[in-house]
């Protein structure tokens, strides 16, 4: 009995600290450990993705730039399958959650999406500008936006045309500024999102404002009017943090910028 304890124990370090450990210990079940450097030997990539994995789980915070080294990891990240993977996998949730639910028959529940990178993406933008790897210029990126091309995500269509044969109502609740209103419009019906409750765009008055200050108070107001906000997604934690968040959230990946 102790000699099959020892092996049992024996081939759990092996697994978690590599063949050197235990040398006679062969049988391998982390199929991601002779990819990772876990022999000594550094490989490229290693450390962004742990980087990302730290920006996604919200560890790594008020980072103004992608780094360098990682441009083209992020790079091939966002536009390689994985990303849409991820993002399928989120949505897929989301659903299913909101599949769930006991909806009211008042029409009044809710689901709040966020807009940049959430149900329209702005990678064309980003691929020509470093994948997060050079400053924001909002100058730049505010030319882009008007151009009103910006495509649809489209594991967040599939969900949000789900959601709107369930009977839930949509929130759009953005950072793109009310001078934006008419092309963002424009954009979301041109791709796809031809319904919408309300689309919030800030306002002047939210100026200075964080973004989880400005959000808060914008689902406050939906809460206020007697909606029941059953969900949240976003691909910022600014989106989906603070008050009135909803019964759950949602988080997409987004590893090209920080917004607070």
């Amino acid at each position: 009995m102790r000699m099959l304890a020892f092996f049992i124990v024996a081939s759990l370090v092996a697994n978690a600290y590599g063949e050197s450990y235990y040398p006679l210990i062969t049988n391998q079940i982390h199929l991601i450990r002779p990819k990772s450097g876990s022999s000594g030997s550094p490989l490229t990539g290693l450390s962004c993705l742990s980087w990302r994995f730290g920006v996604e789980t919200n560890n790594i915070v008020n980072w103004k730039t992608v780094p360098l080294t990682c441009e083209d990891y992020v790079g091939h990240y966002m536009l390689g399958s994985q990303y849409r993977k991820d993002s399928k996998t989120i949505n897929k949730e989301a659903f299913f959650h909101a599949q769930s639910l006991n909806l009211s028959k008042n029409g009044k529940d809710a689901w709040v999406f966020d807009i940049d990178e959430t149900t329209l993406s702005n990678l064309p933008y980003y691929a020509e500008n470093g994948f997060g790897s050079v400053p924001y210029n909002a100058t730049k990126f505010n030319a882009w936006v008007s151009t009103g091309s910006a495509p649809a995500l489209p594991e967040s269509l599939k969900f949000y045309g789900k959601l709107v044969n369930l009977g839930v109502k949509i929130v759009f609740i953005t950072g793109r500024t009310e001078d934006q209103r008419d092309v963002t419009e424009a954009n979301l019906k041109a791709v796809g999102y031809h319904t919408w409750e309300r689309l919030v765009l800030k306002g002047s008055d939210y100026s200075g404002k964080s973004a989880v200050e400005y959000k808060s108070a914008q689902r406050k107001k939906v809460e206020e009017d007697g909606y029941r906000i059953i969900g949240n997604i976003g691909d910022q934690w600014s989106d989906l943090l603070g008050t009135n968040t909803g019964l759950r959230t949602f988080k997409l990946p987004d590893p090209m910028y920080y917004i607070g």
